[in-house]
């Protein structure tokens, strides 16, 4: 089986878990395009926004059609995290040294740095979809309250969010959920529905920044990558009704958090 025969079946996966969990599966974008299309790391990151973007569009639809998008919360979130995922990739990246620093004799790349930047994320992400709540809450999808806002820390979090998806190239999900679900007190299935649509703006938006600079993008490689993950993302949304969140999420986690010690051990003993 070929390296990108398996790469697709990773975008499969990729859009699955958007569709069932609505975050978690961007983060395996870069890492397949990295290892498995041969994709260099700081081109993968604006590869994997256009792809988390797309495919985070269509996923929103049928949120839309189920009233599952909280429009207010989605603009307050998401145009702080849209101008801060611009900014980064159309001028933070680029201003950023190659080599990033020295280690001794040994130089630690822009892409290196960005991998295990990424990495480490990953671990955290892996991290939050693994741990158990403490102190676990009654759902309250039936109940539509109104959103109550802490606009400073909404904001915050929106710039923050931005910056690291920018960065990393990936969705952000796992951060914008509990964001929205402490912070706008929005109801589960709420959450999931506005975060895929602020995911699909941010990511998209950030892209431009990318074309900005100048980048040489391989379309063919961006249209089949998109295609197959959206075709996850429908399935994935089909199963969400049938398959239970707390029992995929926690195995969901598990593997990223595998995927992410991998990539950390396999860069920092690239350098010895």
């Amino acid at each position: 089986m070929s390296m990108e025969i398996i790469g697709y079946i990773g975008a499969i996966v990729m859009g699955l878990s958007l569709g069932l969990i609505g975050g978690g599966g961007s983060i395996l974008t870069v890492p397949i395009l990295v290892y498995l299309f041969h994709v260099d790391a700081v081109l993968a990151t604006a590869y994997s926004l256009f792809i988390v973007g797309l495919t985070a569009l269509i996923g929103s639809f049928s949120h839309m059609r189920m009233g599952n998008i909280h429009w207010r919360t989605a603009i307050v979130f998401g145009i702080p995290s849209i101008l801060a995922v611009y900014a980064t990739r159309a001028w933070l990246v680029p201003a950023l040294p190659d080599p990033l620093f020295h280690a001794g004799d040994t130089a630690v790349s822009k892409a290196l740095g960005m991998l295990i930047l990424f990495a480490s994320l990953m671990v955290a992400a892996a991290y939050s979809m693994i741990r158990k709540p403490r102190n676990p809450q009654p759902s309250t999808d039936g109940n539509h309250q109104p959103a109550t806002f802490n606009y400073p820390l909404i904001l915050g979090e929106g710039i923050i969010v931005g910056t690291i998806t920018g960065l990393v190239g990936a969705g952000g999900g796992f951060l914008i959920i509990p964001a929205l679900v402490l912070l706008a007190k929005l109801p589960m299935k709420q959450a999931v529905g506005t975060s895929l649509i602020i995911i699909a703006a941010k990511s998209l938006i950030g892209f431009t920044g990318d074309l900005k600079g100048g980048e040489t993008i391989e379309w063919g490689v961006l249209g089949a990558f998109s295609a197959v993950a959206i075709a996850g993302i429908i399935v994935g949304t089909m199963l969400s009704k049938r398959i239970p969140n707390e029992k995929l999420k926690p195995a969901f986690g598990w593997f990223v958090l595998v995927m992410g010690v991998y990539i950390i051990g396999r860069e920092l003993s690239a350098l010895s």
